[in-house]
């Protein structure tokens, strides 16, 4: 495969020029953000779909993490069939077809419907990330991978704050209806980016005819102590990442800290740092190799933790600031491994990644919940901390060349 040069968008050369490569981020950084923006936002909404829906936060909790489950199914499938999909055709699709169940949230009669509408958003959302992160892996130069996988990471990290403060803002003004059409259309949106933006694929019949069949490559994957590592430091990353996000809530709402509904919602901002670090994933990386990298924004994350425990907001958000930074920073370095370390087959490889990834967020959510429904906050905190220190073990096998 050659190297990226031409090959990302039709009208923007890859030189290393720094105007380019900013031009390049900014698409890559869009293109994440327009393809996952679903995937979050809905949280911001949850107490008024719960009244809409007349049923308990935990069922509609519940109902809005099932695109997990989607993703975690797309990731695996798409993994499969990877070496037969055209990349820049099935992000196209993914992210049209994305449009409808997200459209059809806006009417959708009971939960049992809106859960299905989520789980279908899922394996749109996942096919577009998965394909899209083969793509990086296969056409751009090692030089520039770090950069891209970095800047696609960024715009997953932007989606988080993002998506949850426009579907709060929309839901608010607009109802919960227009909430779910605009959110169609930025679907749209990213499908219309990916068409000028991206140029066609080798043809698949054009490839070379030597590579392995799916289940070879899969065997090799796992044959791959590297790659078996950056699937584990994945699992455990959104196992972390879910577990925090979603039982911090039920903290900060009650006795001491007290904050109101609005207030949660500006706590959302601490995603802002996140989104400023993780474009830096990439240079680190090649400054100081993908373990140290990895071990350093883990460790981070760590930090933090204790934080979560005091009975003070400003240690809270500065908390989760840190996890935020730490688990996306140590997301953006293994993503961006895993394309470098498959030596057959990057889609499958990305595909495995994804599914590790979202899986660990479906366990993490279950797993962590019991442990807070049964302990409370801190036996929760605990499973988190175990969580990274087992990401952070994983790193010793993160190893391709010496500088890795």
């Amino acid at each position: 495969m050659p190297p990226m040069t031409d090959t990302l968008t039709a009208h923007m050369p890859m030189h290393d020029g720094a105007g380019h490569v900013l031009r390049r981020t900014v698409i890559i950084g869009l293109t994440a953000f327009l393809t996952v923006v679903d995937l979050f936002a809905t949280q911001a909404i949850l107490p008024s779909l719960a009244a809409a829906y007349r049923v308990s936060p935990a069922a509609m909790g519940f109902a809005v993490n099932a695109s997990t489950l989607g993703m975690a199914i797309a990731g695996l499938t798409v993994a499969l069939f990877s070496q037969k999909i055209d990349r820049r055709l099935g992000i196209l699709i993914s992210l049209c077809v994305l449009a409808i169940p997200t459209s059809l949230l806006a009417v959708a009669p009971n939960l049992a419907t809106f859960t299905v509408l989520r789980v279908a958003q899922g394996l749109c959302m996942a096919s577009a990330f998965t394909l899209t992160l083969a793509y990086l892996g296969e056409e751009c130069s090692a030089m520039a991978a770090g950069g891209a996988f970095a800047a696609y990471i960024t715009g997953n990290v932007a989606s988080n704050l993002i998506g949850r403060l426009v579907s709060a803002g929309v839901a608010d003004h607009l109802g919960l209806a227009a909430n779910f059409y605009f959110f169609a259309a930025l679907n749209l949106a990213g499908a219309v980016l990916v068409y000028f933006t991206i140029r066609t694929t080798m043809p698949m019949d054009e490839r070379p005819q030597t590579a392995p069949s799916p289940l070879a490559a899969w065997a090799a994957h796992l044959r791959n102590p590297a790659l078996r590592a950056s699937f584990g430091i994945g699992f455990c990353i959104l196992f972390a990442f879910i577990g925090t996000f979603t039982y911090v809530n039920f903290v900060l709402v009650r006795e001491p800290l007290s904050l109101s509904r609005m207030e949660l919602g500006l706590v959302y901002f601490v995603f802002l740092p996140p989104v400023a670090t993780t474009p830096f994933a990439g240079a680190m990386v090649q400054r100081i190799g993908t373990r140290a990298t990895c071990g350093a924004a883990l460790a981070l994350a760590g930090l933090g933790l204790p934080l979560l425990l005091l009975p003070s907001l400003k240690a809270v958000l500065v908390g989760l600031m840190l996890i935020g930074i730490g688990t996306f920073f140590a997301q953006a370095a293994a993503t961006g491994f895993v394309g470098r370390a498959a030596t057959v087959d990057r889609g499958s490889a990305s595909g495995i990644y994804l599914a590790s990834y979202f899986s660990g967020g479906l366990i993490g959510s279950a797993v962590l919940g019991q442990l807070y429904d049964r302990f409370g906050w801190p036996a929760c905190v605990i499973g988190i901390a175990l969580s990274l220190a087992a990401a952070a073990a994983s790193t010793v096998w993160l190893k391709i060349r010496d500088s890795d």
